[in-house]
């Protein structure tokens, strides 16, 4: 099987092209995602054919588990789309089949050559449904944010107050004003996670707002773990960060792989622009 290795941002994925709908990805993607006797990746990103758009994604993270939409992921397909030649060399534009629908970036040129993309990730969403999160309507902890749904949960004696969005797959964003290195990532992310509230668990970004046009944040990704980065997580922190009033419209996400930027017009789809490199191809053995 021919595969090939990306990374957006730290964020990095194994990409196979492939028919074959039938096979066992999930069970597959934890021999190829380990990272001592596999290839190793946040991910395994599935490029198939699709008749309403140029190709059609399918992303499983490295625990089996298949993930909804994947910011970083959906740019590394899309180089890799073009580069192969699926797609006219002359295109400015790439359709994506996805399980929350098509999605459409913009490839950035000079001179003809790809020098960036930018991808459409869709409209952010904020009810319980949308998330999803079970709570009660008499549940003193919730907390209406303009739209957005917020959330108050102590862990280990750490309150945080959890802010709900939906980039087409949950997202659970927490603002400090302490460096992000501070905070207890590895110790608190799982239990985040894998609360009760959440029945198809959370991804969990950490964010501390450096000024209007820059924040850093670290993620824990559901069904990963701790990764270099989170294309939907920084489009949700943007937009949580923006509906509290202190964020602009455009924003610098800086994760410990790199730089995100995110623009959001508070109504309308979230733009992601960002890194998507290439770092080696080979064969897994059958």
């Amino acid at each position: 099987m021919n595969f090939t290795k990306m990374h957006g941002a730290g964020n990095d994925f194994i990409l196979v092209e492939t028919n074959d709908a039938q096979r066992n990805w999930s069970k597959l993607v934890i021999a190829m995602c380990d990272r001592h006797f596999g290839i190793g990746g946040d991910g395994l990103i599935l490029v198939m054919p699709s008749d309403k758009a140029d190709v059609r994604m399918r992303e499983f993270n490295p625990d089996g588990s298949e993930a909804e939409a994947c910011g970083n992921g959906i740019r590394c397909l899309a180089r890799f789309v073009y580069e192969s030649g699926l797609v006219n060399p002359k295109a400015d534009q790439i359709t994506i089949e996805t399980m929350v629908g098509i999605r459409k970036l913009k490839l950035l040129k000079e001179r003809g050559k790809l020098i960036g993309i930018q991808a459409g990730m869709g409209k952010p969403a904020f009810g319980a449904n949308d998330i999803p999160v079970v709570l009660q309507k008499s549940d003193e902890k919730i907390v209406y944010l303009k739209s957005m749904l917020s959330y108050s949960v102590t862990i280990d004696r750490t309150k945080l107050l959890l802010n709900f969005v939906s980039m087409g797959n949950p997202h659970a964003v927490f603002f400090q004003q302490s460096p992000v290195a501070d905070f207890p990532l590895t110790q608190l992310g799982p239990k985040v996670e894998h609360l009760a509230i959440f029945p198809k668990r959370t991804n969990f970004e950490v964010a501390r707002v450096i000024n209007r046009r820059q924040i850093e944040v670290r993620v824990w990704e559901r069904g990963v773990g701790e990764t270099l980065a989170c294309g939907s997580g920084a489009c949700a922190v943007a937009v949580a960060a923006q509906l509290y009033g202190s964020a602009d419209n455009k924003v610098d996400i800086k994760l410990p792989g790199g730089i995100l930027q995110i623009a959001w017009d508070g109504a309308g789809e979230v733009l992601m622009s960002g890194p998507a490199e290439r770092v080696f191809a080979g064969e897994w053995p059958e």
